[in-house]
């Protein structure tokens, strides 16, 4: 493996390692003894279950190249995936809010072992079928398990701002330590032990089996809006109201699909970007560099909330097979830039949705940011043949700078008051004008 790679990561980690030792009173948060216990249970199973996750990350295109599809053909077992979280994934994630989010984690649990599980098939229905659950599981990850935390936090009186703390801390872990470990472990797996590329979904089967089991045993049940009279149905039209009624969720759900839009994208695309001419490399040794950035981010967003990204697209070598090229050395740079954002986004966009996002229906309006999310997604995927790499990547680029414009919007009238509760407005005459803020 190329020195490089260590280099960066070395690097990444001793910034990593500094910011952390370098810490003052003033980045802390002082919090109870009940809620570092209940912090801690959450963190445990939120490292599990993105343990289970991010173990087949490096590995799914790999994968699919190995049982002998084409890029072509891997985009559309993407797009299925995507295209269930938004049609299936949607519906059941709803479903959190009226049967429990508690529920609705361990039918997480249950819905990715089984993807796991088909990926033993080289056959591509059975794959297809894999890809179908595997997104009606992503559905689940992103918006049951952070509505059952901040429905619990609010249940046991804790004070808002420690929401921060747990939010920093589980990307931190969840999204920086654990997936680093991941991409090693997946690396060892396959690489070292040569127990081929379906080893990491067999061990993310198992870590996903251990939080199941936790959650069972120490998690108590909450809902959104459990009265009897309310529908999937009515549901979904209370959830449409309420984003169309708040400017700020508006906002909120509009940033988020365009940065989540442009880091699926990349999820796609950073393998054959990095070898373009079919160069060796480390895939779990450079994820786990990624998610190093990832860390980065995440340390710097945790100072910023305790106080209360250049891309280089260079033409590859023509050479095919070898090592990574200078060009592949300045685009795994600027991955790496991307990743440090990604990790800022994420513990930003959790304490939002906790301000903005009413209980009631939090679980549904999160999957309803999610469709345009799928829908972008499976565009970019279908034509994933009829342009560039770069052209791909230039997209992406335009995303997150509309993104981070509707984010000055969205400070600039974050001081306005609250929405009526989403109870109320469901509940009010369906005629009547929408609310201002």
């Amino acid at each position: 493996m190329d020195l490089f790679y260590f280099v960066v990561f070395g690097a990444l980690g001793a910034v990593v390692a500094a910011l952390e030792l370098s810490k003052t009173s003033k980045d802390r948060i002082n919090t109870s003894p009940a809620f570092n216990s209940f912090k801690n249970n959450y963190l445990l199973v939120y490292s599990l279950m993105m343990a289970g996750d991010w173990l087949q990350g490096p590995y799914v295109y790999y994968l699919y190249s190995t049982y002998g599809f084409g890029k072509g053909e891997i985009g559309q077992l993407f797009i299925a995936g995507f295209g269930s979280s938004m049609l299936f994934g949607t519906i059941v994630g709803s479903l959190a809010d009226k049967q429990g989010r508690r529920r609705a984690c361990v039918t997480y649990c249950i819905t990715y072992i089984l993807s796991c599980i088909t990926k033993h098939s080289p056959e591509y229905k059975v794959l297809m079928i894999g890809r179908v659950l595997g997104g009606i599981a992503t559905s689940l990850l992103f918006s049951a398990f952070e509505s059952w935390l901040v429905a619990e936090h609010n249940k046991r009186g804790f004070e808002q701002q420690w929401l921060s703390l747990t939010f920093s801390k589980a990307i931190f872990l969840g999204n920086g330590l654990i997936a680093i470990l991941s991409g090693l472990f997946g690396n060892l797996l396959v690489d070292s032990l040569s127990l081929g590329p379906v080893a990491p979904f067999d061990a993310a089967a198992c870590f996903l089996a251990i939080g199941m089991a936790i959650i069972l045993s120490s998690w108590t049940e909450n809902y959104g809006d459990a009265s009897e009279n309310k529908d999937l149905l009515t549901q979904f039209r209370g959830a449409a109201v309420a984003i169309t009624s708040d400017e700020k969720i508006a906002l909120l759900g509009a940033i988020q699909s365009l940065f989540e839009g442009s880091m699926y994208t990349f999820v796609f695309l950073w393998t054959p970007a990095l070898s373009p001419n079919d160069e060796e490399i480390p895939h779990g040794f450079i994820f786990a560099t990624f998610m190093l950035a990832s860390m980065l981010g995440s340390s710097l967003a945790s100072r910023l909330m305790a106080r209360s990204s250049p891309r280089f697209l260079v033409a590859p070598s023509k050479v095919k097979g070898g090592r990574i090229s200078f060009a592949g050395c300045l685009q795994l740079l600027g991955f790496c830039t991307f990743e440090a954002c990604v990790g800022i986004f994420w513990p930003s966009i959790m304490k939002m949705r906790s301000q903005y996002i009413p209980e009631e229906a939090r679980s549904t309006i999160m999957n309803f940011f999610r469709i345009p999310l799928n829908i972008f997604v499976c565009i970019v995927l279908y034509n994933v043949n009829a342009f560039p790499i770069t052209v791909m990547f230039g997209m992406c680029s335009i995303f997150l700078f509309v993104a981070s414009i509707l984010q000055r919007r969205l400070m600039a009238i974050s001081d306005k008051p609250k929405m009526e509760s989403w109870t109320a407005m469901t509940e009010r005459d369906p005629e009547a004008e929408p609310l201002n803020d």
